[in-house]
């Protein structure tokens, strides 16, 4: 297992330094602005990366392991789909339908792919929803130095040790990667995740979220716990601006943990994120030796709703 762990951190962080030569050959430079978060001209496109250890390590679980073979290669293709769009607006800006539109095929494709495997039409139509939320959730949260990454290693360890077998081996590939890659990003960006990367990785998680569900059965709700921090936050900030009548699609700093880096600065706050997502994976592994079903599912409810509160506090600035 750490030979498996080293491989892919090695991966992610020798691919995050070409991935870097490359950006600033090609002058893939976000430049600041009253939209960004960040003061200087950064080059984007690291997370072509963690992309690559998991394309990787995909297809080599899936050839130790040829039973768990159809729903990775589909989980293949749909990564490849999202990434690749991802990879082009990194290159040359692109209308958001079309990146939605490009998600919704690939989602599609998994969601139809876990239907079939674990012969559960519910369990499809889940897929889907949680391909489409987390794609675009990770996009919205990307946006200081080292939060995506690290917030997407802990949720990926997480999931691995619920999953087990060979997406377990594909989660903590995905951790792994996104640890090689954070050295970059965290706490002085040197390279930005991108789209390639941030879209990709809400999309791998979303499918270690899926088979940990089909895991878990009815205690599927603890799911939710490692993803809380940015599931409140994205789906209250999304929720506000719709609200408001404002173009929701387009970038933006209203986000919680935008508001608060203004403040107390990126590390701080990426941290603190950090702290709220284990707080929350501790809770589930409390919660997962408990029976009552309901009462799992009233706790996980109680803890949004208090995590609603804090998103509330922050957007007052008041921290």
């Amino acid at each position: 297992m750490l030979g498996w762990v080293g491989l892919f951190a090695g991966i992610g962080a020798a691919g995050t330094w070409l991935a870097r030569r490359y950006a600033l050959h090609r002058q893939l430079i976000d430049q600041p602005g009253e939209r960004r978060s960040h003061t200087e001209a950064t080059p984007r496109g690291g997370g072509i990366a963690i992309v690559v250890a998991l394309l990787i390590a995909a297809v080599a679980l899936g050839l130790r392991q040829p039973l768990d073979a159809p729903l990775l290669a589909a989980f293949v293709v749909a990564l490849v789909m999202v990434a690749g769009i991802g990879w082009l607006d990194d290159h040359r800006p692109l209308s958001p339908w079309w990146r939605l539109l490009v998600h919704g095929l690939a989602s599609a494709l998994f969601a139809l792919a876990a239907a079939s495997v674990f012969d559960s039409p519910v369990l499809g139509v889940g897929a889907f929803v949680a391909a489409m939320v987390l794609t675009n959730v990770w996009n919205f949260m990307d946006g200081i130095n080292g939060i995506a990454a690290s917030q997407a290693a802990l949720v990926a360890a997480v999931l691995a040790w619920v999953c087990g077998g060979s997406w377990g081996g594909l989660g903590l590939a995905l951790a792994a990667a996104c640890v090689g890659f954070l050295p970059f990003n965290f706490p002085k960006a040197r390279i930005f995740m991108g789209d390639v990367g941030s879209g990709a990785i809400g999309f791998a998680l979303a499918a270690l979220a899926v088979v940990a569900s089909a895991r878990l059965g009815s205690r599927s709700w603890l799911i939710l716990l490692p993803l809380s921090p940015f599931l409140v936050d994205a789906g209250l900030t999304l929720l506000r601006r719709v609200v408001r009548g404002e173009r929701w699609w387009t970038p933006h700093t209203q986000h919680a943990y935008q508001a608060w880096a203004r403040k107390r600065g990126h590390a701080r706050v990426a941290l603190a994120y950090a702290g709220a997502a284990l707080t929350a994976s501790a809770l589930g592994l409390w919660l997962s030796a408990q029976s009552d079903t309901l009462f799992i599912a009233c706790i996980v409810t109680a803890w949004y709703i208090c995590c609603a509160f804090f998103w509330r506090w922050l957007q007052a600035e008041r921290l």
